[in-house]
């Protein structure tokens, strides 16, 4: 079968696991598929993806073949597959726009963005990319905050044909009038905001749904987290953070009874470690009442390689995507947004969205 062929906004660290996990599973067989739904969806293996196109703002990357982009700083990330080959795509000069804070100027080189000299692109420069490139999906990896660059790139994707996974919390397919575009245009879309395979918004969910279930009723909570990645320096600038603890919030209120009061809620990202890198540390608190009105909580420390950990849920987003662009549905994919991302259109438990998405894969829902 004939590969995916994917454009990548972004060359982080993100992309970097994603791309070294690609070739991670060339070798591996399905008894070895950690981190993946299944190992075979609609007839696409893992390692049956392949880059065709690929933007960044950071000079290091602009103009590399994108399998040595990967590896140039600012990224950080544990490297797990170091072998990654050639792909004979050269990284092009994107859309600045939003996607660097004036903020991360202050900081050394190894930790931030070198902005590229060379001219950026225009949309229609994009558009030609994506459409000679013969991409079938665009994925969206910017910098948190990065809200023009984000409906660029998604203007981009509907101009091109090109169907959009939005991996970041800028609301896309979560916001109607976007959703009905992608609608009128028949373009496949999944988003918003990646899920990771066992992160910290999904722990918090998991456990949030447990205490439900178990008829322990939550009074407050909250989740801290830190890392010593880009994107966690990026996220110092607070004004950059209302759409990521939106998502985050809203990911753990939409599985409880009742949603907590803004006062007795708290997600988001606290700091940035430079040591830590690109692994992420979090941090929950529980508080609430058993049986009796007898006061409990709860505390738990998370401690994961962020990148890494969302790249397997982009390898199924991506496959669910080709099925849609198979299938010759467009418009928001409903079940794969609800299973693989935080702020999803329609919420649904995650057992629930688990079930929607096989149904999905197996051709017994149209989404």
């Amino acid at each position: 079968m004939e590969k995916i062929k994917i454009g990548i906004v972004g060359i982080g660290n993100c992309a970097s696991s994603l791309l070294q996990g690609i070739e991670y599973y060339r070798n591996k067989d399905s008894k070895e598929a950690i981190g993946l739904m299944h190992w075979d969806i609609g007839g696409y293996k893992p390692y049956g993806i392949e880059v065709v196109a690929a933007f960044d703002i950071d000079k290091r990357k602009v103009g590399k073949d994108v399998s040595e982009a990967i590896f140039e700083l600012p990224n950080c990330t544990t490297v797990f597959c170091d072998n990654v080959p050639k792909a004979n795509v050269k990284v092009r000069m994107g859309k600045i726009l939003d996607g660097f804070s004036n903020h991360m100027k202050d900081y050394d080189d190894k930790y931030t963005f070198v902005l590229s000299d060379e001219k950026e692109a225009s949309k229609e420069d994009v558009i030609n990319v994506l459409k000679e490139s013969g991409a079938d999906i665009l994925l969206n990896y910017p910098p948190v905050g990065s809200g023009e660059g984000t409906r660029f790139y998604a203007e981009c994707a509907l101009d091109a044909g090109v169907a959009f996974i939005n991996n970041m919390p800028i609301f896309i397919a979560s916001d109607p009038e976007w959703a009905d575009r992608f609608k009128e245009k028949g373009i496949p879309i999944i988003g918003d905001d990646i899920k990771a395979q066992l992160g910290a918004t999904i722990t918090h969910r998991t456990l949030a749904d447990l205490f439900k279930k178990r008829g322990v009723k939550l009074e407050r909570t909250y989740q801290l987290n830190t890392g010593g990645n880009t994107d966690f320096l990026n996220m110092l600038d607070r004004s950059r953070l209302a759409s990521k603890k939106t998502s985050k919030t809203e990911a753990v209120q939409a599985v409880l009874n009742e949603k907590l009061d803004a006062e007795n809620i708290h997600i988001g990202p606290s700091d940035w470690v430079a040591w830590q890198k690109d692994n992420k540390v979090c941090f929950i608190r529980m508080e609430g009442k058993l049986f009796g009105g007898v006061p409990m909580n709860l505390e738990l420390r998370l401690s994961v390689e962020d990148s890494p950990n969302s790249a397997g849920v982009v390898i199924d987003a991506i496959r669910c995507c080709k099925l849609a662009l198979e299938r010759g549905k467009g418009g928001i994919l409903y079940s794969p947004s609800a299973y693989f991302m935080k702020h999803p259109p329609k919420q649904f438990t995650d057992d629930e969205a688990y079930h929607l998405t096989e149904d999905f894969i197996k051709g017994r829902r149209d989404d």
